[in-house]
């Protein structure tokens, strides 16, 4: 669970750059929101990781 509020976290983080970057065309809001992304993809990849050996783990009690 504390893997999914790290990843909700960061998209509520990046929310007020979405709107720099896309309606008032703030450039470092971009680059912001380019590092928050990066992130993202960081922590949904260890989320994936972490359900994959859950599964495996239920797998091998049942």
């Amino acid at each position: 669970m504390q893997q999914y509020e790290s990843l909700m976290q960061t998209v509520r983080d990046m929310e007020q750059d979405f709107e720099k970057f896309y309606v008032k065309g703030q450039a470092a809001a971009g680059t912001r929101l380019r590092k928050g992304l990066s992130q993202l993809r960081k922590d949904a990849q260890e989320m994936r990781k972490g359900i994959q050996e859950l599964k495996a783990q239920r797998k091998a009690n049942n």
